[in-house]
């Protein structure tokens, strides 16, 4: 037997199946509910039961603590419905705008951009585009049914091959036979668009945006979405690295930052090598925003990168700098290794 389940602020419903979690049964309906790694490790889809019960699946500990659980919060990507839900959420306009699509595709090109980061350019077939907003990711469907998620790195008018920016993580299937064995010509097959992470341009607030290492990926597309779009609002791009060579495009953001109006960037580093004769800001890229605007109030903020920068900032941004909570959208590089420890 179904379950109904009602959004508390616009009081919209739709129905959940025995056993199917919350956020796929919204997002089948065409509700759009904020989401992101889907697994339990991101945190992202995060609401309230206001009414009815839920069992909640093995999830990240720092998604959702066991103090949240009591407060009745909950996540929806693993919850499933146990009777009738009122539910507490943020409502995501447009998502269902774009159709989620599986499709084939062919290495363009690979280039390395860093000895540990790759860019992989993917052609679609001649009859296919992908609709999608700047932010959103892919999934790569592996032979064995696995799948592991990449973002879009070019904003969507951009005419040619999908970019994406790859990691090299040392042991990981996926990225070794990336840096391995993988070439031009290959055949992938993959899902998408997915993910809440994109701009909400119909605002005039001035944008914080927020990166770690390869999410820089989405934050590019952002960037260049919001300049083909000849949206004028203030921009300041923080990028951050434990060495110079993590920001892997630098001279970009530096373009960028000569030719775009209203727009900044601020590299930082945490552990610069010698080598690296760096005179520019140290220390941890969130603690950077919090030196040059420590009254957020006002802005929205754009973060992706490692779980623990998204979850500082968030944490320090809206509980200690006065950012709105709804004014912070993140997409957080969770991996399996972010679930090891499941509660």
């Amino acid at each position: 037997m179904a379950f109904n389940v009602t959004l508390r602020q616009s009081s919209r419903q739709f129905q959940v199946e025995p056993d199917e979690p919350v956020l796929t049964a919204a997002l089948r309906q065409g509700i759009g509910l904020p989401y992101g790694c889907k697994n339990g490790a991101c945190g992202s889809c995060k609401g309230a039961v206001v009414e009815g019960r839920i069992e909640q699946a093995p999830h990240s500990s720092s998604a959702l603590s066991n103090d949240e659980k009591t407060r009745g919060q909950a996540l929806f990507c693993c919850a499933t419905a146990q009777s009738d839900l009122t539910i507490d959420v943020r409502e995501v306009a447009g998502v269902g705008d774009v159709q989620v699509k599986k499709l084939p595709c062919r290495v363009n090109a690979l280039e390395r951009k860093a000895e540990d980061v790759i860019e992989l350019k993917l052609q679609l077939p001649a009859n296919e585009r992908l609709q999608y907003y700047a932010g959103q990711y892919i999934e790569f469907i592996l032979k064995d049914g696995k799948r592991r998620s990449y973002s879009m790195a070019n904003p969507p008018h951009h005419e040619g091959p999908l970019e994406l920016h790859i990691r090299h993580m040392p042991g990981g299937t996926f990225t070794d036979h990336v840096f391995g064995a993988m070439k031009e010509r290959d055949i992938l097959r993959f899902e998408g668009p997915l993910g809440t992470f994109f701009l909400r341009d119909k605002f005039d607030k001035p944008i914080v945006l927020l990166a770690s290492g390869t999410g820089f990926a989405p934050i590019k597309a952002i960037i260049e979405h919001a300049v083909f779009k000849n949206l004028n609002r203030p921009m300041t791009l923080y990028w951050g690295g434990r060495r110079k060579r993590d920001l892997y495009m630098m001279d970009l953001a530096e373009q960028w930052a000569c030719e775009i109006p209203n727009f900044r960037f601020v590299p930082v580093l945490s552990e610069p090598d010698a080598g690296d004769a760096w005179t520019g800001r140290m220390g941890f890229v969130h603690r950077a925003v919090i030196e040059d605007l420590p009254d957020l109030n006002g802005y929205q903020v754009y973060a992706c990168g490692a779980p623990v920068m998204v979850e500082s900032a968030q944490r320090d941004f809206t509980q200690h700098h006065r950012l709105p909570e709804d004014e912070f959208y993140a997409d957080s590089f969770t991996s399996a290794a972010d679930l090891a420890h499941p509660v």
